[in-house]
């Protein structure tokens, strides 16, 4: 038998605890970790054609570490807006609406920019 405290201990408004917070916090520790070789990624690109910035990222190296910047950024994104929501959008159909469009917004991203570097990374 549970306490009416011992049923909600480590549970928000949202009734997902600090599993947001901590994948929020983890995303963004992932992203500061993963924005030195974005950096030099970046900085080795300039000045370059685009047959030179193609060779550069047609790198496996490269493709793999902006495939987890970016999947990184993603997530913190998606988490970012469905606190947002959850915290300032009142009506139940609207939010409802906002965290699918949230959900879709971050899926079609991440799809993209993963075709992205992957097309660049198969020399197509």
């Amino acid at each position: 038998m549970r306490t009416p405290l011992g049923r909600v201990r480590n549970h928000g408004s949202g009734h997902s605890g600090t599993s947001d917070h901590w994948r929020q916090r983890t995303s963004a520790v992932a992203m500061l970790l993963l924005l030195v070789p974005i950096v030099f990624i970046v900085m080795s690109l300039l000045g370059r054609n685009q047959a030179g910035a193609a060779q550069i990222l047609g790198s496996p190296l490269v493709a793999i570490i902006l495939l987890l910047f970016i999947v990184a950024s993603v997530v913190h994104m998606k988490i970012g807006m469905q606190i947002v929501i959850e915290d300032y959008v009142h009506d139940e159909k609207l939010k409802l609406v906002c965290a699918i469009a949230n959900n879709f917004f971050a899926a079609v991203v991440s799809l993209a920019s993963a075709y992205a570097i992957f097309k660049l990374s198969s020399g197509v």
